[in-house]
């Protein structure tokens, strides 16, 4: 606050000012000078294109029809990193007025990828872990949802995903059609990944599971993730 009464001053726009009026300057302007948002500008050349197919697939819609009721919409990706971290002091739980207590060092027990499936409409997730990424380990999430039912006697089975390395292009799509030939991939422009709504429940495991990194093992993390799965199908509604 100082450093901006100082801005105030040195111009001579006011000879004194409170810290109360520069409060209510900033209010009435609805001014955050203090926060920020970080963004990507859309360098896709067909990011309307690409964009337009996902976006009416979520209320339902494909090229102007709407979807009939053996048609199911997933979104897919990787959460990479996800350490296991065992810190050097036990953790101790909260207390009246008083926050649970993280050991700030901890050793690295290994890390997981979280590779998950969300059935769009429905609010159903399908995760695994593993301990490196690839063709391999993505189509065994594919093999685990295809396998059942709705979506192994579906009509067709969409499949939102982006661009990384296991799923890009258009012999990913080749792949996947060849062994399941109800699937439609459905690739997010580049650099668009934010389009993915499993982004969204992404975001919701961050804070719920993993924030803070407290895992004494691989074990305990995994367990961790695929026990909220269970407990998140049970109160969630698909994203509007």
């Amino acid at each position: 606050m100082a450093d901006i009464r100082q801005e105030v001053l040195d111009p001579g726009l006011v000879a004194q000012i409170s810290g109360a009026t520069i409060w209510r300057w900033l209010s009435k302007d609805a001014l955050r000078p203090w926060r920020h948002r970080t963004w990507i500008f859309p360098r896709d050349p067909l990011f309307v294109e690409k964009a337009t197919p996902i976006l009416d697939l979520y209320p339902g819609r494909w090229h102007g029809q709407p979807l009939g009721p053996h048609d199911f919409v997933l979104s897919a990706d990787e959460k990479t990193g996800i350490q296991a971290r065992r810190r050097k002091h036990p953790s101790l739980p909260p207390a009246f007025a008083r926050p649970a207590l993280i050991e700030h060092e901890y050793e690295r027990a290994g890390a997981w990828i979280y590779l998950a499936a969300g059935d769009v409409h429905r609010a159903k997730i399908f995760g695994r872990c593993v301990i490196k990424n690839g063709i391999l380990p993505f189509n065994g999430l594919i093999e685990k949802v295809m396998s059942q039912e709705p979506y192994r006697s579906a009509t067709r089975v969409f499949w939102i995903i982006d661009n990384c390395s296991s799923h890009r292009g258009q012999k990913c799509v080749q792949r996947l059609q060849a062994r399941w030939p109800s699937i439609i991939p459905v690739h997010t422009p580049i650099h668009a990944n934010w389009l993915n709504q499993i982004e969204i429940y992404f975001s919701i495991v961050q804070r719920k599971v993993l924030t803070p990194k407290d895992f004494d093992s691989l074990g305990q993390l995994e367990a961790a993730l695929l026990a909220f799965q269970d407990r998140y199908e049970r109160l969630a509604a698909p994203f509007q």
